[in-house]
């Protein structure tokens, strides 16, 4: 998906509704996918954090921040994720040292530096050789809308900024499948940031007695970019979000380049980014995720990688106290059906 058509994120008008009836039938059919029932369980715990819309909420940050929530309860996590991107095409343990964007795609690499990685487009074998690492909960990085592995927990990520859009399913807006049968399908909703774009949502949310969770996201290294004039460059389905944060670390946006999600940079472009930062003395600025799918790649991809600068994040939930007792009481309804499974089968 490229970055998200601007209409998306304004009041429905013309290119919305003509292309509405497309959005109908998208919806019903994705929405009838999420109801089957998974045919798959997996011998652990598995969480999984999703959106309602296509791209940009804020999963990969809610991964990595349950995950410290989940060390910090003295259990060990893994991280299954499809590796968008990546051409792997068997359930692949991602090796930092090793692998690089084009391997495994880009959010895998990030999530490895916390915990073991699992790569798979079959969910269910990637949870299978999760189990294998010994792992004690599994974390899904998106995966909400598939059907193929159960899920105990199910937390979708919404953009206080961006809400849902225009509430129109693809094409004719950024909603996944029919929003009440996503709700259904989650047991809380984590709202990102303070803006006020995901009333709607939350409402509906409110109504059908879901918890809201609340996060921040903070940038951990503000002081990098603090008055510096710079060239921000990124490959995101929100561009913007980026540019927002880079300006609240005190910099000066000097020049602006925008790709669409997980796009693969290409010699030609890296050498341009180089050329005209280095013309205009410009610090070349990018995100966590598009500054990692530079690694490992040669050439002026590595050149790129090594001159430019990351704004680094994370997520931070408001009450993870809250959090943590919702999966405590996970954890427990989840072993309770595993073990019933047992006994169902050897009866």
């Amino acid at each position: 998906m490229s970055e998200a058509p601007p209409f998306w994120f304004t009041k429905a008008g013309v290119p919305a509704w003509a292309l509405s009836p497309l959005g109908f039938i998208y919806g019903r059919v994705a929405a009838k996918r999420m109801t089957q029932k998974a045919s798959n369980m997996a011998d652990v715990p598995v969480v999984c954090v999703g959106n309602f819309i296509t791209g940009g909420a804020g999963k990969t940050p809610t991964a990595l921040a349950l995950g410290r929530i989940v060390k910090d309860m003295g259990l060990k996590h893994g991280f299954l994720s499809r590796g968008y991107g990546g051409s792997v095409n068997t359930p692949t343990l991602v090796d930092t040292e090793k692998n690089n964007a084009k391997d495994v795609g880009d959010e895998p690499l990030l999530l490895a530096q916390q915990a073991p990685t699992v790569v798979a487009a079959d969910r269910p074998a990637g949870a299978a050789l999760l189990v294998e690492q010994r792992v004690d909960i599994i974390i899904m990085d998106d995966g909400f809308q598939n059907p193929s592995l159960h899920k105990d927990f199910s937390l979708a990520v919404v953009d206080a900024r961006r809400g849902i859009g225009n509430g129109f399913c693809i094409p004719a807006g950024p909603v996944r499948a029919n929003l009440g049968i996503q709700l259904l399908a989650s047991d809380a909703v984590l709202l990102i940031g303070k803006a006020p774009g995901a009333a709607q949502v939350i409402r509906k949310a409110a109504r059908a007695a879901k918890p809201i969770l609340e996060a921040q996201i903070s940038i951990d290294n503000p002081q990098d970019f603090e008055g510096r004039r710079v060239l921000a460059f990124s490959g995101l389905a929100d561009n913007k979000k980026f540019h927002i944060s880079l300006e609240q670390a005190g910099a000066e946006i000097v020049e602006v380049r925008n790709f669409h999600d997980h796009h693969p940079f290409s010699t030609e472009e890296c050498r341009e980014l180089l050329s005209y930062a280095s013309a205009e003395k410009l610090v070349l600025v990018t995100t966590e995720k598009d500054h990692i799918r530079l690694r490992r790649m040669g050439g002026a991809q590595e050149l790129l990688h090594t001159q430019s600068h990351p704004l680094r994040i994370h997520l931070t939930f408001d009450n993870p106290r809250t959090v943590e007792g919702l999966l405590e009481k996970m954890i427990a309804q989840a072993k309770a059906i595993r073990r019933a499974n047992r006994e169902k089968t050897l009866a």
